[in-house]
């Protein structure tokens, strides 16, 4: 799905994945059902689409589309954030195996995400 702004029409996809601290395998059961509801509630709030999310026991994907006015960067910051200061007040059995302030990991992984092959738009360049 297209947005439009008041000068623009866009479609910026990114494929996250993140990981809790030491690879730990604990996002299961009810914490990753709150979890899920924690990302979709944030994406709201934010404005942002999440078109696919599939939290696995030790990482999350995620498929998002959001707005050229904001970095990745601080779109998995406010994920990662909001839903470790959550996760670790509803969860306090969690700090037995992830000591520290945070749920998650440092840094993840972002890819952008096309309708079309980086091929296909060299060659559409090129044949302009």
């Amino acid at each position: 799905m297209y947005w439009s702004g008041a000068h623009t029409k866009h479609r910026l996809m990114y494929h996250l994945v993140w990981i809790p601290k030491y690879r730990k395998r604990v996002l299961r059961g009810v914490l990753a059902e709150r979890l899920k509801e924690l990302f979709y509630q944030c994406a709201e709030v934010n404005s942002w689409r999440i078109d696919e999310l599939n939290i696995q026991v030790d990482h999350v994907h995620m498929l998002i589309q959001i707005k050229p006015s904001v970095s990745v960067s601080y779109v998995v910051q406010r994920f990662k954030g909001g839903s470790s200061k959550v996760i670790r007040s509803e969860f306090p059995e969690l700090e037995e195996f992830l000591w520290g302030d945070s749920l998650w990991s440092d840094g993840y992984f972002a890819e952008t995400v096309g309708q079309c092959s980086d091929k296909m738009i060299k060659e559409y360049i090129r044949n302009q």
